[in-house]
């Protein structure tokens, strides 16, 4: 069985892209070692990430992120078991995408290809549905201070 988790949090402090580059880098590298998948978006201030492997490792990072400084208000809203990944490939996909730091037509170039990708992105279990549920209505209702 495939255990999957999803949560968002929101960001302590802006992170540089040096700092998000060292951070990917570590996580893909633990993430291969520890047969875990997921994606990871990071969108308005905050992130959501589905994570999908084994129980106890999936579940030891989790613990790991809920303990890490640089996130708040962490929020796991859904987890369950499955037969089958929605990532199998995907050793950490990451999608970074600020209203501050990009330009109106990236930004609004980046929503639609969110969007589209949810849509057309078959979950094979609801801890996935969930996550791109929540991606979708992130994008359609954007925090009032944004």
């Amino acid at each position: 069985m495939i255990y999957t988790l999803t949560y968002e949090s929101e960001i302590v402090k802006p992170m540089s892209e040096h700092e998000m580059g060292n951070l990917l880098e570590q996580s893909r590298k633990n993430n291969k070692r520890d047969n875990i998948t997921g994606c990871l978006i990071y969108y308005m201030g905050g992130f959501i990430q589905v994570l999908e492997g084994d129980r106890e490792k999936v579940s030891a990072l989790y613990k790991k992120i809920k303990m890490d400084g640089r996130h708040k208000n962490i929020h796991m809203f859904s987890e369950d078991a499955n037969v089958e990944r929605s990532f199998p490939n995907w050793g950490m996909a990451y999608y970074p995408i600020d209203a501050n730091t990009t330009n109106k037509s990236e930004f609004e170039q980046f929503k639609r290809n969110l969007l589209l990708l949810a849509d057309l992105t078959e979950p094979k279990h609801l801890t996935a549905k969930l996550f791109w549920d929540r991606i979708k209505f992130l994008i359609t209702n954007p925090p009032k201070d944004f």
